[in-house]
């Protein structure tokens, strides 16, 4: 009986939607209904996959005043373009740095609600879905700088990265360290490289069994992980609203991935979380992460000591150099991050040849989402970001 009321709430909910006003999905339409000027773009990358990018060229605060610097924010996984925007303005990074003067760019990588392309395969085609966060780094997150650079006629960009972000960041410095070059500093929100210490319950579960080589990676490996469609959006929206009975549950749900932190948390803002997340992507990039928790490393996709001497020469897999990364790199972190816990995080400081910042958020219960949707991200994150970058221009 009990199930039965549950479910009929639940629907009551979603019906509701239809009168009420539901939360904005698209991040496109989201930034125009801030009131911000927004463009689409298409990127087609080395190995095919065609990306979409958001740009906010300028604030309704200062006009259109000519060229600009510009920021380039890339998202963490299951993740979109929207975490940039989701607080709105005067709260939401992107909006801040527009603001501040930047010309924004947000990117989306392969297999998310916005790049769900390539030239020649279909997502439904297995093969399409054959990638972890190694082929974002190596191909996504340069053919979008390469094409913001091309367009906006600019020689470099101010990087921002949340979570996988992050790792993409490292991943291309590491394989392509020409585009340290491209770089005027790179700002790195709750990074994660080393993943030995992590807290997060789910990856702790999983990593044991997902995080090493077996029949099972390689069989649901190459597939599509928590995609977004409409219903799942409206059954979402309608659980997370925050008069819901069941707001607690979807603040609960954030809590186990990143850390618990109600304080942090807008229960006015869970619906349009779930207007806009998971935004999707390969299973195989949560596979790679929980290769990092077992290996205590950083280092490229584990395939099996059958498979990595074709791959890479070796029984394992090579590490990635961070020694390439040499352009001026600020590490921003908080104390209550059950995905990047601060062993791992000064593993990686420790690591990195130009650490221009070392950041530990000023607020004791810090998470690892706090930095897209804590309440006061920008007092404790996003204004210490515009003062380091002001350095750099």
């Amino acid at each position: 009986m009990k199930s039965v009321i549950i479910c009929a709430s639940i629907l009551v909910g979603v019906l509701g939607l239809a009168s009420a006003a539901r939360p904005i999905s698209d991040c496109g339409d989201r930034i125009l209904d801030d009131g911000y000027p927004m463009e689409r773009h298409k990127v087609e990358t080395e190995d095919n996959y065609i990306l979409t990018m958001h740009r906010i060229p300028y604030s309704p605060k200062t006009g259109d005043t000519g060229k600009r610097p510009v920021a380039f924010l890339m998202h963490g996984m299951l993740s979109s373009s929207s975490d940039w925007v989701l607080m709105g303005p005067e709260k939401a990074l992107a909006y801040i740095l527009s603001d501040a003067g930047y010309d924004v760019w947000m990117g989306n990588a392969r297999g998310n609600t916005y790049s769900k392309a390539h030239k020649y395969w279909p997502t439904f085609w297995q093969i399409f879905w054959n990638f972890s966060w190694n082929e974002i780094g190596m191909y996504d997150v340069p053919a979008m700088i390469d094409y913001t650079l091309k367009v906006t006629g600019e020689t470099q960009v101010q990087y921002v990265g949340h979570s996988q972000g992050t790792t993409v960041y490292l991943v291309m410095m590491s394989e392509r360290p020409a585009y340290n070059n491209k770089i005027k500093s790179a700002h790195l929100l709750g990074p994660a490289a080393y993943m030995g210490n992590m807290k997060s319950p789910l990856t702790r579960a999983f990593a044991p069994i997902l995080g090493q080589p077996n029949a099972i990676v390689e069989l649901c490996g190459s597939m599509e992980f928590m995609p977004s469609n409409t219903f799942k959006q409206d059954l979402g929206i309608a659980q997370c609203q925050a008069t819901s009975p069941y707001a607690e549950m979807c603040a609960n749900e954030i809590f186990l991935i990143g850390g618990y932190d109600s304080e942090q948390l807008d229960y006015e803002l869970l619906e349009h979380i779930k207007a806009t997340s998971p935004a999707g992507a390969s299973v195989n990039q949560n596979l790679h992460f929980c290769q990092e928790h077992n290996s205590g490393k950083f280092r490229k996709f584990d395939y099996s000591v059958i498979r990595n001497p074709y791959e890479y020469g070796s029984l394992y897999p090579p590490e990635y150099n961070l020694k390439n990364a040499k352009a001026p790199v600020l590490l921003y972190y908080g104390a209550n991050d059950w995905m990047c816990d601060l062993s791992d995080v000064r593993q990686l400081r420790d690591q990195l040849p130009n650490m221009a910042l070392d950041y530990l958020v000023p607020f004791p219960k810090w998470a690892h989402l706090d930095f897209i949707w804590g309440t006061e991200a920008k007092k404790y994150v996003y204004d210490e970001i515009v003062k380091q970058m002001s350095i750099y221009e």
